[in-house]
């Protein structure tokens, strides 16, 4: 690049547990480098692989950041910050040694458990306590999880925890020490509990005594092998049980006397492996994207112009396991019933539908604020989000968090769903409608120049809409309902009270049964409403232009199995625009329906009596164009086209108005009007010229201009054009050095060129990725000069190996959350 000037920073991550480091910004940094060249590009890439390695304690150890001074304003700034060293780990241990201790000696609260230990006993009973009895009765000296064995065996070694994480419908081993042999009088029971208020005939407690045989229906305990003073005991979990935290305990009678000992706590989840479970899914490579795998997908733009990010679900990460169990315990309806709420927790079904809700802030305090306004100040811009642990993170220490969209919806829920064990996937869907009537047509009215009538239009069709899929099953329907069904966090309407949308089937929606719960309707309309185009004249008129049975739910789309790329999903949830099968579930859908919830605004603009339509004898479409960069001037040419012999004049008043991506107009930064004769069969290009001063100021992180015409014949012939064009956003690369391994440091550059003749000041790098970087980390950058080319360098410690994905967001005063993303290979050391 000519003149490219170029800045190198070196972050040095403290330790391989995410110790923040902030560059400190205060002196001038000497020396200069030049550099040319680029990254590699982002190519598809395998999900990460279930990689069961030892989880490490945290080190001590931090590093000094080193800085340096810069040259004259003449020059580029360069500034060099260098980690001391890498930081050293130790391995910890799961279990630990307690003994028992009597009433009368200690009274030990049941449950009570040191960390890095299951639990100590205590005496159930008061009193005094004879030294014989104390020596001859059976009394528990030590037990053990297994932890690293079942989290094997249950497929949960990737969950960041020190407690025990298993699923329901299989079996897991526990070891248990005693002070010795147990003999034939000795008894031993064990006692598993889930919420406030357990309970056997809620399903949310469970007695077993310790048997020589089980069966796999009901919660059991049985012993296993042994020697001496230690034995095994195998537990199952029924393949129904309540999914949660659970608390153990063990019961010993001997001597006369019966005395109880915290075993610790677990967690219990679904199984998507067990065929009894409700989301059992057949297909292991299915298993392993939906559930296993911490990297999403998701597409942004418009039908005609969309890209691609993806999403760091970090579903295993540290603590995420925890708050998706206290988003449960903060539900409406935990507050309203807590024993019921749990109690109900083993159907997937009430599981997804009142998680949609807590995802969501409104009615119950729950994770994520909405903002579609395009003003995101005392918050976070929703696209500068890359993953969903930092937002749950936050929830749990402040509350809702500030700001969301469809996309970070989507994203989340998914990273609760797949953390409970429910396999899940996000969605998108291009030219998504939401009909707030009810009645399958979206109505948009425009005024004679082609800006939007707000007061009239409350229907939409979003550029793009992210909801989720989960798998299980429809007991509440029947089997031919099971399978994916559709649940949407973002907050558009009301279902039965509250913000939330789902479970519903995606058969049912295909099927047009829109009568069947939950919300069906509304999911229906969004893939296959019709919509209808109305003009406004100054008089009071209203008559319709035209109508798209077509144009809603294009582009289906969710990550492929495997790899990261696009897999078209638009024929499960309708059969194909234009055919007779389509319009015959269309009809169907629209007689199941009740009466909307209010009238259509068509009942209120309808054409006067007698008046029809006049048909135009031209055509208007606009020329889509390459793809324009955020800081470039552009052109878009209207194409008006004479489909008849005759010589006519055509009016055409044109919008062009900075929207977010659900088509919410922020601002107009252009309208004007031109008066265009066309010739016998001609056809003319009319160019439309946009430059970067007319929409820098307005434009938000969506980069979306919609450009709408209103083009009228001296005949009364009408027709509508739009278009929306999307800016793409300068390249942001990311550079991975030699081959990472397992708990080993490894180096990573970022690199950013400043394309615009502009300074771009207030620049701040975040960075992050499961399994590479504990938390987030945070990097403010030097002002950039125009053709200035920044380079910084970071370090992290990689703590799961197997297929990553590294994700970085650049933003700026100038350019707003530009994304990179890089597969990164974990070798294991």
């Amino acid at each position: 690049m000519r003149g490219d000037i170029h800045q190198f920073l070196r972050i040095g991550r403290s330790d391989q547990h995410g110790n923040r480091l902030h560059h400190p910004g205060s002196e001038p940094a000497r020396g200069v480098e030049h550099q040319q060249g680029g990254a590699p590009s982002e190519s598809s890439q395998a999900p990460p692989e279930n990689c069961n390695t030892a989880r490490a304690a945290p080190s001590a150890a931090t590093t000094a950041a080193r800085q340096a001074a810069t040259l004259a304003a003449t020059s580029a700034a360069a500034l060099v910050i260098k980690p001391s060293g890498p930081a050293q780990e130790l391995n910890g241990t799961t279990s630990a040694t307690f003994s028992v201790v009597s009433a009368t000696a200690m009274q030990l609260p049941h449950g009570t458990a040191s960390e890095g230990n299951p639990g100590a006993a205590a005496d159930d009973n008061s009193g005094t306590d004879d030294s014989s009895s104390r020596k001859d009765g059976l009394q528990l000296n030590n037990v053990n999880l297994q932890q690293s064995k079942n989290a094997s065996t249950h497929r949960t070694s990737d969950y960041d925890t020190s407690d025990l994480v298993v699923r329901r419908g299989q079996t897991f081993e526990i070891a248990l020490t005693f002070n010795r042999a147990v003999q034939s009088g000795d008894k031993l029971s064990i006692t598993v509990e889930t919420g406030p208020s357990p309970s056997e005939s809620k399903n949310t407690r469970a007695v077993m005594p310790v048997s020589s045989s089980g069966n796999g229906t009901s919660w059991n305990a049985v012993r296993g092998s042994g020697s001496n003073s230690s034995m095994t005991v195998t537990i199952n979990a029924p393949v129904n049980a309540c999914i949660g935290q659970y608390k153990m305990s063990l019961q010993v009678t001997s001597g006369g006397r019966t005395t109880s000992a915290s075993l610790g706590k677990f967690y219990l989840l679904f199984n998507p492996w067990a065929s009894g479970d409700d989301v059992y899914m057949s297909s292991n490579s299915e298993r392993g994207e939906y559930v296993l795998n911490e990297t999403g997908l998701y597409w942004f733009g418009n039908v005609n112009e969309y890209g691609s990010r993806r999403w760091d679900y970090g579903q295993f990460e540290s603590d995420i396991l925890n708050i998706v169990i206290t988003m449960l315990d903060s539900s409406v309806d935990y507050q309203k019933d807590a024993a019921t709420d749990v109690s109900r927790r083993n159907d997937p079904v009430y599981v997804g539908r009142v998680l949609s809700a807590m995802v969501n802030s409104i009615d119950d305090n729950g994770i994520i604020v909405g903002n579609w306004s395009g003003d995101y100040s005392g918050g976070v811009s929703p696209t500068q989000w890359n993953g969903s642990a930092p937002i749950l993170r936050k929830w749990k220490q402040s509350g809702p968090v500030k700001y969301g969209q469809c996309w970070v919806y989507a994203g989340v829920l998914c990273t609760v769903l797949r953390c409970l064990g429910i396999p899940a996937r996000v969605i998108i869907n291009f030219e998504s409608a939401h009909d707030t009537d009810g009645n399958l047509v979206v109505n948009n009215y425009y005024d004679e120049n082609g800006k939007k009538n707000n007061n009239l239009t409350n229907d939409s069709v979003w550029n793009f809409h992210a909801w989720d899929e989960a798998w299980f099953a429809r007991k509440d329907l029947g089997s031919l309902y099971n399978g994916w069904q559709i649940l949407d966090a973002t907050p558009q309407e009301q279902s039965q009270g509250m913000y939330r949308l789902g479970p519903s089937s995606l058969k049912a929606v295909k099927e047009g049964d829109v009568d069947l719960d939950f919300d069906t309707p509304f999911v229906f309309a969004e893939v296959n409403a019709d919509v209808e185009h109305w003009v406004v004249y100054s008089n009071g008129s209203k008559k319709m232009i035209y109508s798209e049975p077509k144009a809603v739910g294009r582009l289906t789309s969710t990550k492929a199995v495997g790899s990261f790329t696009r897999m078209d999903v638009t024929n499960d949830y309708k059969y194909p625009e234009g055919s007779s099968k389509e319009r015959e579930i269309f009809n169907k859908a629209k007689a199941k329906i009740q009466p909307p919830r209010m009238y259509s605004r068509m009942a209120a603009v309808s054409l006067r009596e007698g008046e029809t339509v006049i048909k135009p004898t031209f055509s208007g479409t606009f020329k889509k164009i390459g793809e324009p960069q955020v800081g470039e001037d552009f052109t878009i040419p209207l194409i008006l086209k004479n489909t008849v012999a005759d010589t006519k004049t055509v009016k055409v008043n044109i919008t062009a108005t900075v929207i977010i991506y659900n088509t919410t107009p922020v601002k107009d930064i252009l309208t004007e009007a031109q008066s265009v004769t066309l010739g016998p069969n001609e056809e003319k290009s009319i160019p439309i010229k946009m430059t970067y001063d007319q929409y820098e100021k307005a434009l938000t992180p969506d980069n979306m201009i919609q450009f709408v015409a209103v083009c009228e014949d001296t005949n009364g012939g009408r027709l509508l054009a739009d278009t929306v064009v999307t800016l793409k956003n300068p390249p942001l690369l990311l550079r991975v050095r030699d081959e990472p391994k397992l708990n080993k440091l490894a180096t990573v550059d970022l690199i950013f060129s400043n394309p615009i003749q502009e300074n771009v000041a207030e620049s701040l790098v975040t960075v992050e990725g499961s399994g590479l970087m504990k938390t987030q980390m945070n990097v403010k950058v030097p002002c950039l000069k125009p053709n200035q080319r920044v380079t910084v360098q970071f370090e992290f410690f990689p703590y799961r190996c197997g297929e990553r994905s590294l994700l970085a967001d650049f933003s700026s005063d100038k350019f707003q959350n530009v994304k990179a993303f890089q597969s990164v290979k974990v070798a294991s050391s």
